[in-house]
């Protein structure tokens, strides 16, 4: 006897979708492409096939003209795949479409951000009652792990291993080793900043700018706890304790 079947052919769930944000300062080929490869290191896997969301954002549009195909040729060669593009002007809105792109109106603009209060220099103990704006995990982050606090601070009280990966539009506070990549201010909130009980990152990154340690890390602070944060376009890593 056959079972009655009923199968729907395709199901629509809500999920978190994670994309990187390349920000354009200028549009000229070479030069992104010569900064792209400064920054990955010549690594083939550096970007491992993410998702890409173009951000207009600090682009002087009477100045550069937009090569949406070469653009989006030049990121896919180094894995990442644009999908959007971020505050874009009206007038660009049509060609943004026409070149396969669709608009991201979630960013806020930003002279609507609200100042970021000033942080201590350590961070706080975990309160009994935290604020909403904040996401705890008391778990370990595995490899091949990916976990996006999404408008809101990260607090993880586990380690955090190689190969993971955690992301929060806030700040990220790891009381354990963080190890793997660590994402802070991923929409753009430059005033974020990574804590780690024990440095063992292999990247790092605030409000789009990485930097990764094949080098070692600053002399002291490798597995020592250190919190990093945003200087003009410079990532700086210091003691926790300084």
């Amino acid at each position: 006897m056959q079972k009655n079947q009923t199968s729907k052919p395709i199901d629509i769930k809500i999920s978190t979708v994670v994309a990187i944000s390349a920000i354009l300062h200028q549009t000229d080929p070479a030069r992104l492409d010569a900064a792209m490869r400064e920054m990955t290191g010549g690594e083939s896997d550096f970007f491992e096939d993410e998702l890409a969301v173009i951000d207009l954002s600090a682009l002087n549009l009477a100045d550069n003209r937009l090569d949406w195909p070469a653009l989006v040729s030049l990121l896919k060669s180094y894995r990442l795949h644009a999908v959007a593009v971020r505050n874009a002007p009206a007038e660009l809105e049509a060609e943004i479409l026409a070149n396969g792109l669709t608009l991201d109106r979630s960013a806020r603009p930003r002279v609507a951000e609200a100042p970021q209060p000033v942080r201590a220099a350590a961070p706080a103990p975990v309160a009994s009652n935290p604020a909403a704006t904040t996401m705890i995990l008391d778990t370990p982050v595995r490899a091949g792990q990916r976990i996006y606090a999404r408008g809101c601070d990260l607090i993880i009280t586990a380690a955090v291993n190689n190969g993971a990966e955690v992301i929060a539009d806030g700040s990220i506070h790891v009381y354990a080793p963080l190890r793997g990549r660590a994402l802070a201010g991923a929409s753009g909130n430059r005033d974020a900043r990574i804590f780690a009980a024990t440095m063992e990152a292999e990247l790092v990154s605030i409000a789009g700018i990485y930097r990764t340690f094949d080098n070692g890390y600053p002399e002291g602070l490798g597995a020592h706890p250190v919190q990093i944060r945003l200087v003009g376009d410079r990532l700086d890593v210091l003691s926790i304790h300084s």
